[in-house]
């Protein structure tokens, strides 16, 4: 296990699809890093999931469409709470350069 790493190195150099890594994964929650770059979900498609994501945008921009919603034009340090269930998907991230995100998947109620 990894204790001490730079969110923005190691960024690979095929970007062909998105990355997704692990940072801390647990029976509570999971902690990623994703990079995209021009990457956007499928036409068509959208991401409803069953555990509530909070993510974080640190380097790039994006958009980011929820159901029945404008879509959300997101910069670095901009956050947002998508509670499980909650149907969204990327519509773009920048072409130019890499989108960093951070992402906390955890469940509905936490275990006390």
């Amino acid at each position: 296990m990894t204790l001490s790493a730079n969110l923005f190195q190691q960024i690979p150099t095929d970007l062909s699809e998105e990355f997704f890594e692990n940072i801390v994964k647990s029976q509570s929650f999971r902690l990623e890093r994703i990079i995209s770059r021009g990457h956007a979900t499928p036409e068509g498609e959208w991401y409803d999931q069953d555990d509530n994501e909070w993510v974080m945008l640190l380097q790039g921009s994006a958009g980011l469409c929820l159901e029945g919603k404008k879509t959300i034009i997101m910069g670095p340090g901009d956050h947002l709470l998508l509670p499980a269930g909650l149907k969204h998907r990327v519509e773009w991230t920048d072409s130019a350069t890499e989108t960093i995100w951070l992402a906390l998947h955890f469940p509905i109620q936490l275990p006390a």
